[in-house]
């Protein structure tokens, strides 16, 4: 069986790009799936990459991950800040869980800064703009044993 990753993205994503540009870039959406896509590619895995503004559609595509991808990234977006329904089941997903955001919350307004989210999560990147997504991807494979064996060692085990 291939190993597989999904990606799910929260509301307003589809907006990167002209939304809030000053926090968030320029980098669409879709360039970063494309890139993603890519990286995917070279780490032989397939992947499954959505997005939507609508929690429980988001509750219905962690669900449909559940026995079918070894690894799940999320960009809650807004609903990292007030969504125990998406917290709920993420607790339900047995494989790794990379929880990734563009800007560095930490830094950002009151509002902004606490994401209930990361307590279901293995990891959390945040701050490296769309960049973020690829080092989650690097991490999520390697969490579950698959990164390409011709690989140099500080890539696919670190310092030791």
């Amino acid at each position: 069986m291939a190993t597989r990753l999904s990606i799910v993205n929260g509301p307003n994503l589809n907006l990167l790009g002209v939304r809030e540009p000053h926090i968030y870039g320029s980098t669409t959406l879709d360039a970063i799936e494309k890139s993603c896509r890519e990286f995917a590619s070279f780490l032989g895995v397939e992947l499954d990459f959505s997005q939507s503004n609508h929690e429980g559609v988001m509750v219905d595509t962690i669900q449909a991950a559940r026995g079918k991808s070894q690894a799940l990234i999320i960009n809650p977006a807004a609903y990292s800040f007030t969504s125990v329904a998406l917290f709920d089941v993420l607790k339900t997903f047995e494989g790794p869980i990379v929880e990734v955001h563009i800007s560095n919350i930490h830094a950002r307004d009151e509002l902004h800064r606490h994401s209930k989210l990361s307590a279901a999560a293995t990891s959390v990147i945040c701050g490296l703009g769309p960049y973020g997504y690829i080092v989650a991807m690097q991490a999520a494979v390697r969490s579950v044993g698959k990164l390409p064996g011709s690989l140099p060692s500080p890539i696919t085990t670190g310092p030791v």
